[in-house]
């Protein structure tokens, strides 16, 4: 009985505790190397995209699209992280950085919310500037 009890102790702590995984880094690897659908994976079902003056939400697919056409036409050099942050709760977390192109310096700004247990990518702007 004491075992019983012992286990769901620990099960509800663990229940409790925040996402391991931000997949910030295989997002940030995404973004350095223009790949669209590698950054896709961590979208969730409908995503908000903003890319310079045109923004609009998303299905996973569409917004894909959307993010390689841009990779397209900016092909990413670099990127590297400026500010990131967690929520108080650990519910959400964000990102801001810069990303070289050859057509310039665009600031990016990723939005994520924890879903089954994982962070996805709610909102992803690129600002040129």
């Amino acid at each position: 009985m004491k075992n019983l009890i012992f286990i769901l102790t620990i099960a509800s702590f663990l229940a409790m505790s925040p996402p391991e995984s931000s997949n910030l880094e295989q997002i940030t690897q995404a973004i350095s190397s223009g790949n669209a659908n590698a950054l896709g994976s961590y979208f969730d079902r409908n995503v908000e995209i903003a890319v310079l003056d045109e923004e609009d939400i998303y299905s996973k697919a569409e917004a894909i699209k959307v993010v390689q056409r841009f990779f397209n036409e900016n092909q990413p050099k670099s990127f590297s992280q400026v500010h990131k942050g967690t929520s108080k709760g650990s519910d959400s977390q964000y990102c801001i950085g810069n990303m070289s192109t050859g057509g310039g310096t665009f600031r990016v700004y990723v939005y994520m919310k924890t879903n089954g247990g994982d962070y996805l990518i709610q909102e992803l702007r690129f600002d040129k500037e």
